[in-house]
């Protein structure tokens, strides 16, 4: 019978003006902020920044703008934990919708209010690739997470379950084969919501704090920062500087400005998806495992095996995974959209460092202020200068590998043992190869065809 007169006592209820329930103090200071797209890692990120933000100002009470689709369900999930955790209360104002991951959020907060127009519902869980329901493990888990946090806030935890799963039928609130989606009027019927009101400040009117301090969340400077270079552009940016740089520093070592700019990219590059929880550490490893095999090829066993393609294939992996929110390598929930984008930011960002790194090569050594640093510039005999370390009769005599040259190695010529080096091919013990060079304190060779 308590059941059936439920509904009623709600409708009852909703023709008088909606009171806050009564506070310990006076509402002087209210914190707001917005939930005004997808639920994701960066969203995750500023809720809780907003809510740190809110106690350090001392607010008195949280209203959130609520209007999203919803997004990725982890997230969700830590954004209700945090709002039902959070020490000051916190209100969600339905700006328009509330759906999936919003209904989830929405439902933890301590009071609801909706725009005209607004819904609330809409939970099951669909997969980022097509929109498809995903597996039931998944729905399980949410229609779990919408029962418990609706029994943490009061509500009634079937009308929250049946907002994920069609197959649960409710008298006088939905049918078999149909999720629930509340509309203004069935939020407030059913107890979802505690008003209707077209904007906060309406709220605060009704309520009589509309003369309460209303503080709204500002992105800090390191936020718009890190924001910045989230941009895939910037990101693209990014990894051509980090491509190239590791390309020049391997062909120069020792020179510095490649690697440190490298560095430096990668550095811009990986932290803000860090902090946005999209970059996890294991991600990060295999970036740098991709360098350190990349590294053995170039400089332990020379050539071009599978340390080399494993090198290229876990340093491309490692920037697109770190782009992605993807739960140990699972992609049910990564967008279509957002999977193409990181893919195509890393593909055409390679394919531009292997462009500019074939174009600038050949004009690096001419650019005075490179030649500064890695010592282009010759000083021949012309002019005076002796650097030669072996007489010129060498030029020319032919000799063989004495042990691997990759590229700098040592050459048996005439049965001496000399220190050499190639013009950056590697060449096998035992083949021959003839001097074309004696300037320097190596021989340079090259492998020899006749």
């Amino acid at each position: 019978m308590s059941r059936l007169l439920l509904p009623f006592l709600f409708m009852i209820i909703s023709f008088f003006p909606q009171q806050l329930p009564a506070q310990d103090k006076k509402i002087e200071r209210i914190f707001t902020f917005k939930i005004d797209r997808d639920i994701d890692p960066a969203m995750n990120r500023r809720v809780k920044l907003a809510l740190e933000s809110a106690e350090e100002k001392e607010a008195d009470l949280i209203i959130i703008e609520m209007d999203t689709y919803g997004g990725a369900v982890n997230d969700a999930d830590d954004i209700r934990t945090m709002i039902l955790e959070a020490p000051i209360p916190v209100y969600t104002f339905i700006n328009k919708d509330a759906a999936s991951a919003g209904a989830l959020i929405s439902i933890a907060s301590d009071s609801i209010y909706m725009a005209p127009g607004a819904s609330i519902g809409a939970a099951t869980v669909v997969s980022g690739a097509d929109g498809s329901a995903a597996p039931d493990k998944y729905q399980s888990y949410m229609r779990s997470m919408m029962r418990s946090t609706a029994e943490a806030s009061g509500r009634d935890p079937k009308i929250a379950e049946a907002m994920v799963d069609e197959k649960i039928a409710i008298d006088g609130v939905t049918e078999e084969g149909s999720v629930v989606t509340l509309s203004v009027s069935e939020a407030i019927k059913f107890g979802f919501c505690e008003g209707e009101y077209p904007s906060i400040d309406a709220i605060l009117a009704t309520q009589g704090i509309a003369e309460a301090e209303i503080i709204e969340y500002e992105v800090s400077s390191t936020e718009q920062i890190i924001s910045f270079f989230l941009n895939p552009a910037i990101s693209g940016i990014l990894i051509l500087i980090i491509i190239g740089g590791i390309y020049f520093e391997l062909q120069t070592p020792g020179v510095g400005f490649p690697l440190a700019a490298a560095i430096l990219a990668t550095i811009l590059y990986f932290i803000p998806y860090y902090l946005n929880g999209l970059a996890e550490n294991w991600e990060v490893i295999v970036f740098v495992l991709g360098i350190i095999l990349l590294a053995v090829e170039l400089f332990v066993i020379p050539g071009f095996g599978i340390f080399g393609i494993l090198g290229i294939v876990c340093i491309l992996s490692g920037l697109v995974l770190g782009m992605l929110p993807n739960q140990n390598f699972d992609f049910s929930f990564v967008p279509a959209e957002q999977l193409f984008v990181a893919l195509l930011t890393v593909i055409l960002a390679a394919i531009a460092a292997v462009f500019l790194i074939f174009w600038l090569t050949p004009k690096v050594n001419s650019w005075k202020a490179f030649s500064t640093i890695t010592l282009a510039t010759t000083q021949g005999k012309s002019e005076g200068y002796t650097s030669s370390f072996y007489p010129d009769e060498l030029k020319g005599k032919v000799g063989k590998v004495h042990s691997r040259l990759r590229p700098s190695g040592r050459v048996e010529i005439d049965g001496e043992i000399f220190d050499a080096y190639s013009r950056g091919e590697f060449i096998d013990q035992g083949e021959e190869i003839i001097v074309i060079s004696t300037e320097g304190t190596s021989l340079k060779v090259k492998k020899h065809e006749g």
